[in-house]
């Protein structure tokens, strides 16, 4: 019987083959091989059988049964018996030759079974195949492939038979008349060749030890003999590739005599192909055999056949390998195995062939014979080694070569010849200096885009390999240390090698420590034996200079510190101590920070401590005087490089400190002078920091060499001293001038403030005051820059109070003239900046300028800069000057205005001082160009701020003018420039400040209203009037506040001025802060009111002036306070939607709370005087009626928004709270839905379109508005956020979801405005028999969310709402139904502790709920579901327990559901039963049973919420049912929180209830064979799965409860379904049941 049913499986799964999905295929295979591993004899005869009847089951489908015969042989060729191995061998054979024609798929795969049975049954396999293989007839194709197989998978066993095949094989060679047959026999000698040569490479193994290679020699010569002369000259191009790929393994078994015989013939032959063929890999292994043979042979015609070998062979290697084709770098490496073998017996003729081909003009020849070079260096080194000296000399040409390739094979060359021992030998160095300039090469700028040859080789490619290379050879090879030691040290100094100065570096350091490892005397270099090597004062110089860019060149900075460091004791001998602990700092310095952090100055001033510190440590005046000269010689080898220049000459300055001798350091400062470039702008930096430096300790002969160059012929074109420069042009001794300038600028600078303050004006200023009659900008800049650093100089010298600097008026006056020459139509140069920030410094010294001069120096600074174009950074002048430096020279140019300003202010620092500051600024204050203004007040800001930053009041003083000045700036916050109103008000917040000093408040004290206006700032950012207007009242309000008595008529009166501001808002602003000072004023009512409306609403469309408006709802709110009904009516009398003016006027009557709170209920009691809407009959017949919203509650509701809206109108909002949020919210129910008249449906459109109404006219829309404006004034705006971020307004404006977003408001109130909730449930209660359906929703929706807060128990309103929820269980409409029970299931999560007392009640309504037999669509079945899962937590057991079975029964079928609420509500319901169960536990554990295939299949339900659901009910029901393991795995894998591994997790699920619950089996699988037929395309896959698993599990003992026959039809049929993800679990679940049969 169970033989039956594995067949019976086997042969489902066979038919089923012909599925056309892969996946399914592929799992079909996947069955049969697991089918296989339990029976695997059953299985091979079960596909035997198949096979042999359904003879006609097309190939295709036959290749799937017999790739799963060859795999269950392979895992099971040691259990087969014989008979099962002739079964299979017989099929086999008899698949892999019925159809005469090649069928490759198929009878590949019938091969590979004989090929795998062949591994223990060979002679079985052998005795079917050769039954197949007579003399005489020409056999199979895949008879001789199998053959070839065989003898490779099975060697010891197939050699013994190859003689014989090889016998019979001969003759039928030459009846072979078709390609393919020649091609497989041609297979066949090569595997067989192969596998003879493996049998006697191995013959200690093997069967038989007598086999010798002579056995096969005669059979192989003659199959050779036909390979050779018959089939190699064919016309098809894979014949041939066949053929030659035989010749190579069969040429190891010829004969030797008949080789050598062959070989003049054969070789030519093999040659010949590469013309023939694209592709050569082939060809090459061939031949590299061949040539391995005749060289094992010791042949001699090998000689004669060289020459055209390697005119052959070169070529191929020339011709580049492309890695995107793996068998063009397989030939490249075939070809340098033949070039080995040629090189080790014939290196001379090989060499004499490969070095002249070095000069060729061909890149690729060069290229390539350099390759094969590097291949004979490393792979023939004994007969390379006494070729050494000629190889090397033969390099001389390849190392010129400019071409990058053949510059990368060099280095490769060069790499291989390093390891070898060739450049140790002479000329070796020339090689070494190649490899280090190809270190040197210049990096390329980036490309921007990949270049046409993809192929093509960048210098930056060299360069990255080259300095690979060095490294490599420095640190791997040890033999090299003595080469590059100290060698490479010559290339540190020269200029070209700048660029390999890193990798330099770094060979350096690691052979100098190399060196050192072997002892102090090895490391040390020896001068007098490398006489090429720089001397110690070059090597410092060059290697500080670099580090001064430390980023520079992959980060030279470092390596060359590091260099510097391990060099020290050949530099100096004194330098140990110091630099060990130095340069490490240095170096942890830079590698700390990257290039943007690091700060040049802040380095080289570093660097040159290092350097101080360095020259200190030394000490020898000789040592110092060589260092300073050989600094000096190396200065023109940077003239490319400015920025190391610049610094060398900082190193030179601080190093002629160091000097003693004072004629060197003359003899230096002289030719420093004599050979700078100083049309070079870096360069007079350069230099005149050098004499500035140099000047610290050398102030004498730095002024005298100064004084001697003012006085030479270099400025009188006469020959003399500086003769050097009489050929210089005029533009030229003007640059002389400028660096002479700043030469003496940098020494006021640097010198010593004690030395320096006696030689300012005698010897300093003297010399620089007959240049400043110049036009040459350069020259004016550098006086500007050189004045300042002496103004400096004197600033921070010791005796600065005493100093009295008697030329200063001079030096200010020139300044000015500098600032008035400068064009204001453009900022083109620095000079009124530089100027500017000379003036700073000037005005801190003494004597005080005079008040003309002072005058003088504002007004032309402030014009200078103020007036300048708008945005000069962006001026595009003739040039198309840089627009960033413009930007940088600006701000620059507006700081130094700044610093100069508040200089001149701390030297009067009192509230005259200010105002006369003032007097200057305040016509560019109210300027009515926008950037001069902006200028103005983003200065004045900066200005107030310091002055408020330096008081120090030591008396109380009046603050005169404080009016004057916050008048001033107070109107400026509203200017149509944001950056002014932020800079206005900043000034206001200082001169409240400063006013605050001088009524005695420290300076630190902090006034609360004073810095209310730093948080004002914010809205001043955008020009949204109304965001400013209320802004500016504030800060009237601080103003107000703020500002002393006696100063407020000042104020006012400027104010009044600033009405006719020319800046329109600054003039509104005026009348906003006018009318915030004066807060009360009378008016004089006329006698009709409505006329008086009227007239002022004309006004108001009239004029649109601020003040005007703020006059009209002043009189709108006196006249409301005496005549409140007709202010009332006449307003709502106004057109429907009320436009802006009439707006403005309904919110000016929220002004004071009494008067507010009488209209409101004016306009509360006239929303509930009419009907909300009437009917309306449609045109159409059966269109049915529409409701239409009647006007008056709808204006009515527009007044209220609009009230409600004005912030003042928050006290009386709060006072009717209850009557005005029960009225809205009713009044919202009634609007859902409603249409607006017909008139004013079309006047709302022309009113949109005209962009006059800010809101939408729909009753819905403006009911939900009106609510939220009145909760947003009540107090509650947190409830209306809550209720926005929840969506809820748009919810209660939906028709379909109104009672959701009640719901959210509900809940809103709930958590934010309880206190509120008494009166307003007494207001809604009567409501809810409302005749309108819609009012009966909305209140049933607010009370039963309510229930779920704890707010309505603490306020005692529990019982009430909840028996008012009851009552409305028979209410007419299914929603308020719905609504009732989920208001009772709320009481759960309000008032749990109530659930116990109620218990009873609320489970009868629940019950009834489900039982609801009204409910088409079972919202109320659904509603008393997701209630009952709440309350269940909380009711007493003995109220559940008779309801338990009934309830369990009722939710059942809804697990199916089509409805994905429905199924996700049952699901968890029946979870939280389960808590339950205990004391009917049989009874419902049988629920659970009952549910539990339905729950687990579920998991792989498309709703997520679903899944989420089934998990919770099944960690629920695990403690039930009574098996540790499955409880445990449910509550550890079905986490809400975790994924699911869904096989993995059912097949751990299987296992459990196969151990548990083993009588179930039959059980679950019929649960299962149920799911068949789901909709849900997951759950079908996962239904059989299920069974699978379960089959897997389950023990033999319990296997009979299962209905096979029904089992095995289902699966069958399912295994038809259209989803292959489906047949795919059906075929896996089939290879299963081997288990159960």
């Amino acid at each position: 019987m169970t033989e039956s049913r594995v067949k019976r499986l086997a042969t489902t799964l066979m038919d089923a083959t012909t599925d056309k999905a892969p996946l399914v295929q592929e799992q079909i295979y996947k069955a049969l091989c697991e089918l296989g591993e339990s029976e695997p004899e059953e299985i091979l005869n079960a596909c035997d059988e198949y096979l042999r009847q359904h003879d006609k089951l097309a190939y295709p489908h036959r290749v799937i049964i017999l790739k799963a015969m060859e795999t269950v042989v392979k895992n099971n060729i040691a259990l087969l018996d014989k008979s099962t191995a002739k079964v299979v061998i017989f099929l086999a054979s008899n698949e892999m030759t019925k159809s005469k024609e090649v069928i490759r798929d198929w009878q590949q795969a019938a091969s590979s079974v004989l090929v795998a049975v062949g591994q223990r049954f060979i002679n079985k396999v052998m005795e079917e195949v050769l039954s197949k293989f007579q003399p005489g007839i020409l056999p199979h194709y895949f008879v001789v492939q199998t053959f070839a197989n065989l003898s490779v998978s099975n060697v010891f066993g197939m050699v013994p038979f190859l003689n014989s095949i090889l016998g019979t094989m001969l003759p039928m060679l030459g009846m072979a008349k078709q390609d393919h047959m020649k091609s497989v026999f041609c297979y066949a000698l090569q595997h067989f060749s192969e596998s003879i040569q493996e049998y006697l490479a191995n013959l200690d193994k093997a069967p038989d030890p007598t086999v010798r290679k002579d056995t096969f020699s005669n059979e192989i010569f003659s199959a050779y003999e036909v390979l050779f002369t018959a089939w190699l000259q064919h016309r098809e191009a894979k014949l041939r590739v066949a053929v030659v790929e035989a010749l190579g393994p069969m040429s190891h078994l010829l004969p030797a005599d008949r080789l050598e015989e062959q070989l003049p013939r054969l070789i030519p032959a093999i040659l010949a192909l590469y013309k023939k063929h694209t592709e050569a890999f082939y060809i090459s292994k061939s031949l590299c055999q061949i040539l391995e043979a005749s060289v094992d042979i010791g042949s001699r015609s090998l000689d004669v056949q060289l020459e055209p070998l390697l005119g052959t062979l070169h070529p191929q290697i020339c011709a580049p390998a492309d890695p995107a084709v793996p068998l063009t770098v397989k030939n490249h490496t075939e070809v340098l195995r033949c070039f080995t073998v040629l090189a080790c017996s014939f290196p001379d003729r090989v060499l004499a062939f490969l070095l002249p081909k070095l000069e060729s003009s061909g890149e690729r020849t060069r290229v390539g014979t350099l390759l094969i070079m590097r291949q004979i260096i490393n792979s023939a080194p004994s007969q390379m080694e006494i070729k050494k000296p000629f190889i090397l000399s033969s390099m001389r040409l390849p190392l010129q070569d400019t071409n990058n390739k053949v510059k990368r094979a060099l280095v490769q060359v060069i790499s291989a010849m390093a390891h070898h021992g060739y450049l140790e030998q002479p000329g070796g160095e020339a090689l070494v200096e190649f490899l280090v300039r190809q270190c040197a090469l210049p990096l390329e700028p980036q490309p921007k885009k990949q270049p046409a040859d993809a192929d093509e080789l960048t210098s930056d490619g060299v360069r990255s390999i080259s300095i690979n290379t060095l490294f490599l050879l420095s640190t791997t090879v040890d033999r090299m240390s003595n080469v590059l030691w100290p060698y490479l040290l010559e290339f540190v100094t020269p200029i070209p090698f700048t660029n390999a100065l890193t990798p330099l570096c770094k060979s350096l350091l690691h052979l100098a420590l190399k060196k050192q490892e072997e002892g102090e005397s090895a490391s040390l270099i020896r001068y007098d034996l490398n006489a090429n090597l720089p001397s110690p004062h070059a090597l410092t110089t060059r290697l500080l200079v670099v580090s001064s860019q430390p980023y520079a060149g992959d980060g030279r900075g470092a390596a060359a510190l590091r260099l510097l460091s391990v060099l020290r004791c050949s530099l100096h001998p004194a330098l140990e101590p110091l630099w060990s602990k130095r340069v490490p700092v240095l170096v942890e310095h830079i590698e700390e920070n990257t290039e943007k952090p690091l700060s040049q100055k802040q380095w080289e001033e570093e660097l040159l401590l290092f350097l101080q510190e360095t020259l200190a440590a030394v000490s020898d005046h000789t040592w110092v005087c060589h260092f300073v000269t050989e600094m000096c010689r190396q200065l023109s080898s940077y003239n490319g490089v400015p920025a190391e220049k610049n610094f060398l000459y900082k190193c030179i300055g601080m190093t002629l400190g160091a000097c003693a001798s004072k004629d060197l350091v003359l003899k230096q400062l002289q030719e420093l002078l004599e050979t700078a470039r100083y049309h070079e702008e870096v360069e007079r930096e350069g230099l005149a920091s050098c004499f500035g430096i140099c000047a610290i300790n050398h102030l004498e002969e730095t002024l005298a060499k100064l004084e001697d160059f003012v006085k030479s012929d270099v400025f009188k074109k006469s020959v003399g001293l500086f003769s050097i420069f009489k050929d210089r042009s005029d533009n030229e001794v003007e640059k002389i001038k400028s660096t002479l300038i700043l030469c003496y600028g940098y020494v006021a600078m640097y010198a010593p403030k004690e030395l320096v303050l006696a030689r300012i004006e005698a010897d300093i200023l003297k010399n620089i005051f007959q240049y400043f009659n110049t036009k040459d900008l350069t020259l004016k800049l550098c006086l500007v820059r050189s004045i300042c650093m002496i103004s400096q100089a004197i600033y921070n010298g010791a005796k600065c109070g005493d100093f009295v600097f008697s030329r200063k008026a001079e030096l200010v006056a020139q300044m000015v003239e500098f600032i008035k020459a400068e064009p204001l139509d453009a900022l083109r140069t620095p000079v009124r900046q530089r100027a500017m920030v000379t003036c700073t410094y000037l005005v801190f010294l003494e004597p005080h300028l005079s008040d003309p001069d002072r005058t003088e120096l504002l007004d032309t600074c402030l014009g200078s800069v103020l007036a300048l174009p708008p945005e000069p950074g962006r001026d595009r002048d003739e040039d198309g000057g840089d627009t960033g430096y413009r930007e940088v020279l600006y701000g620059d140019t507006i700081s130094a205005l700044k610093d100069l300003l508040k200089s001149l202010l701390q030297r009067s620092l009192t509230p005259h001082g200010l105002q006369d500051m003032f007097a200057h600024l305040g016509p560019w204050i109210k300027s009515s160009k926008e950037h001069e203004r902006q200028r103005a007040v983003e200065v004045s800001a900066a200005l107030l701020d310091f002055y408020l930053s330096k008081l120090n009041v030591s008396t109380v003083i009046p603050f005169y003018n404080l009016g004057v000045l916050i008048a001033l700036f107070s109107p400026r916050c509203s200017d149509s420039l944001a950056s002014v109103r932020q800079h206005a008000i900043d000034c206001v917040y200082s001169l409240l400040y400063i006013q605050l000093c001088y009524e005695g408040f420290a300076r630190d004290h902090r006034d609360e209203m004073v810095e209310g206006l730093k948080a004002l700032k914010k809205g001043l950012e955008e020009p949204d009037f109304t965001v400013l207007f209320h802004t500016c009242t504030n800060i009237a309000m601080v103003i107000g506040k703020r500002i002393p008595p006696e100063q407020l008529m000042s104020l006012l009166l400027a104010m009044f001025e600033g009405l006719a501001d020319p800046d329109k808002n600054c003039s509104r602003a005026a009348t906003v802060m006018i009318n915030s000072l004066l807060k009360e004023r009378g008016a004089v009512l006329q006698e009709k009111v409505p006329d008086i409306m009227s007239i002022i609403h004309g006004k108001l469309e009239e004029v649109d002036e601020e003040h005007v408006r703020k006059a009209a709802q002043q009189t709108v709110y006196i006249l409301a306070a005496q005549h409140k009904s007709l202010v009332v009516s006449s307003l709502l009398s106004s057109a429907l939607p009320f436009d802006s003016h009439t707006c403005a006027m309904w919110r000016s009557l929220a002004a004071e709370p009494t008067l507010t709170s009488q209209i409101l209920e004016q306009l509360l009691e006239k929303v509930n005087r009419d009907v909300p809407y009437k009917e309306s009959k449609g045109f159409l017949l059966g269109s049915g009626s529409e409701r239409i919203a009647t006007p008056l509650p709808l204006a009515a509701t527009c007044a209220l928004y609009e009230i409600m809206s004005a912030p003042e109108s928050g006290a009386a909002v709060l006072g009717l709270y209850p009557p005005l949020f029960v009225t809205l919210l009713l009044r919202l129910s009634c609007t859902v839905g409603v249409q607006l008249p017909k008139s004013l449906q079309s006047r709302e459109r022309r009113s949109g379109s005209l962009g006059s109404a800010a809101r939408s006219l729909h009753p819905a829309s403006c009911a939900v508005e009106t609510l939220k404006v009145m909760l947003a004034r009540g107090g509650s705006e947190e409830v209306a956020v809550a209720v926005g971020s929840a969506g809820g307004w748009d919810l209660m404006a939906s028709p379909e979801r109104h009672h959701d977003g009640i719901a959210v408001l509900a809940g809103a109130m709930a958590r934010h405005a309880g206190p509120r909730l008494p009166l307003i449930v007494k207001n809604l209660i009567p409501t809810l028999s409302s005749v309108f359906d819609s009012q009966r929703v909305t209140a049933t929706a607010f009370l039963a969310e309510l229930l779920g807060s704890n707010v309505v128990n603490d306020l005692m309103l529990l019982e009430a709402v909840m028996d008012n929820m009851t009552g409305r269980q028979k209410d007419g409409c299914t929603l308020v139904r719905m609504l009732a029970l989920r208001g009772l299931g709320n009481v759960a999560d309000g008032s749990p502790e109530k659930v116990r007392k109620h218990g009873a009640k609320l489970l009868a309504s629940m019950v009834n709920g489900l039982d609801d037999k009204d409910d088409p669509h079972n919202l109320v079945a659904l509603e008393a579901m997701s209630s009952l899962s709440k309350l269940l937590g909380h009711v007493e057991e003995r109220d559940l327990r008779s309801m338990l079975l009934h309830i369990a029964i009722r939710i059942r079928p809804f697990f199916d559901s089509e409805q994905p609420e429905l199924r996700h509500s049952s699901i968890v319901l029946f979870g939280n039963l389960s808590r339950f169960s205990e004391g009917d536990c049989e009874v419902f554990f049988e629920q659970i049973l009952n549910g539990l295939v339905t729950l687990l299949l579920h998991l792989q339900d498309p709703k997520p919420e679903v899944v989420k659901a089934c998990k919770f009910a099944l960690r629920m029901c695990g403690p039930s049912m009574g098996c540790e393991g499955l409880c445990d795995m449910f509550l550890n894998h079905l986490r809400e929180d975790r994924s699911l591994h869904y096989g993995e997790f059912m097949n751990n699920v299987c296992k459990h209830l196969m151990q548990s619950y083993p009588e179930m089996l039959n059980r679950l699988i019929s649960t299962n064979l149920f799911y068949f037929k789901s909709s849900w395309v997951d759950i079908r896959a996962a239904a059989p799965m299920f069974i699978g698993f379960l089959v897997l599990h389950v023990d033999e003992d319990h296997s009979p409860q299962v209905d096979l026959d029904q089992l095995i039809s289902a699966l069958n049929l399912l295994l038809k379904d259209p989803v292959p993800a489906v047949r795919v679990k059906v075929a896996e679940t089939l290879g299963r049941l081997v288990r159960i049969l």
